[in-house]
């Protein structure tokens, strides 16, 4: 497979060397420094195009695309999100605080959280639309929350825990299984509805979430069912909310290309709802997605480059001046990538080589066993789909500062996040002597 597929829709191969949106990636590299971050607005404009025009396809009524900022947030994410008439899917208050500074609506901002504070709870009365309920001691405390304030309050969607896991690679990817920490099963759903009911609670909605980073939509179809029922039981009959979540999946590694059909995850979504409801005479929902990860994960690139090469045998170690702190995914939960070199991508592949950070841990690996072509210390390597959740999981591991993140388009190149320095680093401390 062609692993230039794996990177944003701009990338190509010019004079045998890697380009974004007509951008050299060696000429960014050596004016902004590594770790990079670049982020290809053609690609992430597709995607919300893409979604949109599949929702129009296939549901009859208007439905709505939500961002989770969860992937990646900062204001110019948050821009491009209301650009484009998305809703902002925050969790808890310092989300909230980057939406609202990158202009998104109160109406188009929804909070999630399994274990909202005190803090989270006022923050999301004051500035978003919808608060999707995860648990009944939520519940009440915004009931009380409701009763100090005297603003107009959000809409409430009661989170599901729907008992249905979707396959993913890893079990820290899932979230609908019986044993999750997330939502409420059905019979506290049920007692959720009545203490909504009877504190005139403003329940407007279902929504359940099974899993991160998966490609077959079939297990969706039972969730749907189970929340259909539920809407019908607790009298969601008009002007209602109904979200199956998001998580649709994106190709990190060759091996999974091509890359999943959003038109096809719309569509199963769509029939299913709108079956469901005709079957329960049920007038049809305002419906939500949260993509999440396929807005923006394959418009994103992590360019680092190789500090030193160890060859022992059949092992061959590329080091690199980025790892963990800006890309955990590989130690969390085991996600595999490819790559290639920024200069002669197109060379042969002559030995497997891992890659790792400089941190000091054994678990600061990106990628294990990877075909690449012969890598000399002072190369670029570029990682493709690389714009969810690694910025967004990143630390100050081993005092290390978070890298700078470019925004390209064809003909500009604009600084979304400058780069950390040790003057951000000692902002926060205090002297104690």
């Amino acid at each position: 497979m062609n692993r230039l597929q794996l990177f944003p829709v701009s990338a190509k191969i010019e004079n045998e060397s890697l380009t974004i949106a007509g951008h050299s990636i060696s000429t960014l590299a050596d004016s902004y420094g590594t770790p990079l971050y670049l982020y290809d607005r053609e690609t992430m404009d597709n995607a919300a195009g893409g979604y949109k025009s599949a929702l129009a396809s296939h549901y009859p009524i208007p439905a709505s695309v939500t961002y989770a900022g969860k992937a990646y947030l900062c204001k110019a994410i948050a821009q491009w999100v209301d650009l484009h008439g998305l809703w902002a899917d925050c969790t808890g208050e310092g989300e909230i605080a980057i939406a609202r500074a990158g202009g998104v609506p109160r109406e188009h901002t929804l909070v999630h959280g399994v274990n909202k504070s005190t803090v989270d709870l006022e923050s999301a009365i004051q500035y978003a639309g919808t608060i999707v309920v995860d648990n009944l001691t939520e519940l009440k405390r915004l009931s009380e929350l409701f009763a100090m304030h005297s603003l107009t309050f959000p809409d409430l969607w009661l989170r599901l825990l729907p008992g249905v896991a979707v396959e993913t690679h890893h079990a820290h990817t899932q979230t609908g299984q019986h044993d999750s920490k997330f939502g409420m099963t059905r019979e506290e759903i049920m007692e959720a509805a009545q203490f909504c009911k009877v504190n005139h609670l403003p329940l407007k909605g279902i929504h359940f979430h099974q899993g991160s980073n998966f490609r077959d939509a079939s297990p969706l179809k039972a969730a749907i069912e189970l929340g259909l029922d539920l809407a019908k039981e607790i009298g969601l009959t008009d002007d209602w909310h109904f979200s199956p979540g998001g998580g649709w999946g994106v190709a990190y590694h060759e091996d999974e290309l091509p890359q999943p059909d959003i038109n096809e995850y719309v569509r199963v979504i769509a029939e299913n709802v709108i079956e469901g409801c005709k079957a329960r005479n049920l007038a049809l929902p305002h419906l939500h997605l949260e993509p999440g990860r396929s807005l923006v994960a394959r418009a994103g690139v992590a360019i680092y480059r190789v500090g030193a090469v160890k060859r022992r045998g059949d092992k061959v170690w590329v080091l690199t001046d980025g790892g963990m702190t800006d890309n955990p995914r590989h130690a969390m939960y085991g996600a595999r990538y490819s790559c290639l070199t920024v200069s002669s991508p197109s060379a042969e592949r002559s030995e497997k080589v891992s890659i790792a950070g400089p941190y000091c841990e054994s678990g600061d690996v990106v990628i294990e066993d990877l075909p690449m072509p012969k890598i000399e210390p002072g190369a670029l390597i570029a990682i493709p789909a690389a714009g969810a959740y690694h910025l967004s999981m990143s630390s100050n591991y081993n005092g290390s500062r978070k890298p700078a993140v470019l925004w390209l388009e064809n003909g500009a190149v604009k600084l979304m996040q400058r780069r950390e320095t040790i003057e951000d680093l000692m902002r926060r401390d205090e002297n104690l002597f």
